[in-house]
């Protein structure tokens, strides 16, 4: 088992305290010591320029697949060059009313060189294992589905 840290700081910048005047804008540390300035989504008031937490968990979800994928394929003998996503959330309502990431959409991109190549079913096998490995989807509810183009 391990356990993963963050810190978090916001402070308000502006004198009044309304919903329509507060600073969305604050700064997440990592463990590692990487600080990340981060805010709402521009919908909700926020800074477009920075992060906002719904990209950042569609990115948690993006990355792990890829990690995982990267362990999986290793441990096969498959050699990957290159890997790219362009993965979409959706901020929607869940079945319970309330607004939700109710499913993310992954369109990895791999590239690999050999020998060996894996065949498109053995690539279908290596996405099917990583998603069943990645711990962040196991953490959630949202539905991720895989829709790889290699």
């Amino acid at each position: 088992m391990s356990e993963h840290k963050i810190g978090l700081e916001w402070k308000r910048e502006s004198e009044r305290f309304t919903y329509d005047t507060y600073n969305r804008d604050h700064v997440v540390t990592f463990g590692g010591g990487a600080r990340v300035s981060v805010s709402a989504a521009p919908a909700y008031r926020g800074n477009p320029a920075l992060v906002n937490p719904e990209e950042g968990l569609v990115a948690a979800l993006s990355s792990c697949h890829m990690l995982t994928f990267l362990a999986v394929a290793a441990k096969k003998r498959f050699i990957v060059d290159r890997y790219s996503d362009h993965a979409v959330g959706f901020l929607e309502k869940n079945q319970n009313g309330r607004l939700a990431i109710t499913r993310v959409v992954l369109h990895p991109q791999v590239e690999f060189s050999g020998p060996p190549l894996p065949n498109p079913t053995e690539i279908a096998e290596l996405h099917e294992l990583a998603h069943s490995g990645c711990f962040i989807a196991n953490s959630v509810t949202t539905e991720v589905t895989i829709e790889a183009g290699s």
